[in-house]
């Protein structure tokens, strides 16, 4: 690799990057070896610099250059069966009483995230066991109360055909669902039940939302490849890339977090990665970031209620962004407009004009 300091840089980038990337620029994804690639690369060189604005680029004319944002309601605490070794509430490790907010809870989070009419879609988040009827009541009453179009996603646990028809038919758009980093090593959670629920959410006809999750230093660049391709496989609507956040009492907390500077470079490699994935419609970064706003991704989440990379009872202003801070990074990242629902956005830049 070159040396960011020295002298005729760009007459000395690796040749192989520089084939990737053109061939990114005319619309050609990257394979998965060019991926493992593109990851390999220190974070701090040049070649990952020039991985990270072309991915900027592309998704800049892919989508627009709108932004999104999206809100999650962490809807109730308890000690979670997925025993996840990076969750602040995997069972066994957990420090937080179970808690569960009311139905006037939930609704009134939902008018908070709802009321400017600028929120793409409203998740609703469970523990991995959950209680469905009280889960479709909620969604029901949510769907009467909100805007039309703005869409409703559940982030819950693994469920069958049956039961996404019926979310469906509630009033759910979208559900978010992940085989994740390590997967019935690092959780309890089996990952081809996983990958099933990710095919029942396709077959019901719902929006499914992924990432390559969660993010930790001991990663190796093959292991993020093989996770950013099962959501090209499967045709995931939003891509993403999250960062394990380093959670004191949790099992994987000796190893660390990442940069937000390698984790811009994982959202770049995803970015690219989904030029071969024409039903995804958006790139995210987890937690929200500008970096990883100018490496390719577009969308941003704010966060009420229970977290699992928060230490506090409720999430909002801890951990936890409201829309305004996150409006304020996608314009301060250079998007123009602000996609509200499908096919309809408002400027980004009309609350920063002088007005006479």
């Amino acid at each position: 690799m070159s040396d960011i300091g020295a002298k005729g840089d760009w007459m000395n980038i690796d040749k192989r990057v520089q084939g990737v990337l053109d061939a990114a620029q005319s619309g050609i994804a990257p394979s998965r070896e060019e991926c493992v690639f593109l990851l390999q690369l220190p974070e701090t060189s040049l070649e990952a610099a020039l991985v990270r604005a072309v991915a900027d680029a592309s998704t800049r004319r892919r989508f627009n250059n709108e932004g999104i944002v999206l809100g999650q309601i962490g809807v109730e605490i308890a000690a979670c069966p997925g025993k996840c070794k990076f969750c602040s509430f995997g069972e066994g490790h957990t420090a937080f009483e179970p808690s569960v907010m009311s139905d006037e809870e939930i609704l009134r989070s939902a008018d908070s995230f709802t009321a400017s009419g600028e929120l793409f879609a409203l998740f609703l988040m469970t523990m991995h066991t959950f209680d469905f009827e009280r889960l479709t009541r909620i969604v029901r009453n949510t769907r009467e109360r909100i805007p039309q179009g703005t869409q409703i996603v559940v982030n819950i646990g693994d469920f069958d055909l049956a039961q996404a028809r019926e979310l469906k038919a509630a009033g759910v758009n979208g559900a978010y669902h992940v085989c994740r980093l390590r997967e019935g090593a690092d959780t309890a959670l089996d990952p081809e039940q996983r990958k099933a629920t990710i095919r029942v959410i396709k077959e019901a006809g719902l929006d499914w939302y992924y990432c390559c999750e969660p993010i930790g230093p001991e990663h190796r660049a093959e292991e993020l490849a093989d996770q950013i391709f099962i959501g090209l496989e499967y045709g995931c609507f939003q891509h993403a890339a999250m960062r394990r956040v380093y959670v004191p009492s949790a099992p994987l907390a000796p190893y660390g977090q990442i940069s937000e500077l390698r984790l811009a470079q994982v959202t770049a490699v995803v970015t690219l990665a989904t030029l071969a994935c024409p039903e995804t419609k958006s790139i995210a970064v987890h937690e929200p970031n500008l970096l990883g706003l100018t490496a390719g991704a577009n969308t941003v989440y704010a966060e009420a209620g229970a977290n699992p990379r928060d230490l506090e009872k409720n999430t909002t202003g801890h951990r936890g962004r409201d829309i305004a801070a996150c409006k304020t990074m996608l314009y301060e990242a250079g998007f123009g407009n602000l996609l509200t629902s499908p096919g309809k956005g408002v400027s980004l830049a009309d609350g920063y004009r002088h007005k006479p």
